[in-house]
């Protein structure tokens, strides 16, 4: 199969698909040894959702592969929904290992928002990530589904 044939917005979901796949074997890894040498048998609160979150996120991709695949906008519409989804979701998966490393809470949404032991993130620059986290996630992925029922219709 020539992979030129693929639109690279494809080709970057599916990538991403099999990256997010690899993270959740890793950190699966990770909390299974956390477990193993925890008194109370159980991982860091971060570690259990970012090892849950790459692994929900793996098929994530792959849908949007499927929906950017079948949309009827051009490829850079569905390459930039694409990548909105793309970048939120590895930020999103990337925050909890950080949490799960700095072991700093178990409410990354509690104020003061922790970063280690020495900093805070202020609550506006929190408030304005899940604005934009949402707004993008929401949005890009809306498009997706509206192309590819554009096609089905047409």
């Amino acid at each position: 199969m020539d992979h030129l044939l693929i639109p690279v917005s494809v080709q970057c979901a599916i990538v991403f698909s099999g990256l997010f796949l690899w993270v959740g074997m890793l950190t699966g890894v990770w909390k299974y040894w956390q477990i193993r040498h925890s008194i109370q048998a159980r991982a860091h609160y971060y570690v259990d959702i970012a090892h849950r979150s790459s692994l929900l996120y793996a098929p994530a991709s792959l849908i949007l592969a499927v929906l950017a695949y079948f949309s009827q906008f051009p490829e850079w519409v569905n390459l930039l929904c694409v990548w909105v989804n793309l970048v939120f979701f590895s930020f999103s998966i990337l925050s909890y290992i950080l949490h799960g490393v700095l072991q700093d809470t178990t409410n990354q949404f509690k104020t003061p928002h922790r970063l280690g032991s020495k900093w805070t993130v202020p609550t506006w620059c929190m408030s304005l990530a899940m604005l934009l986290l949402v707004i993008g996630e929401l949005g890009a992925t809306l498009l997706l589904i509206l192309g590819t029922l554009m096609r089905f219709l047409s």
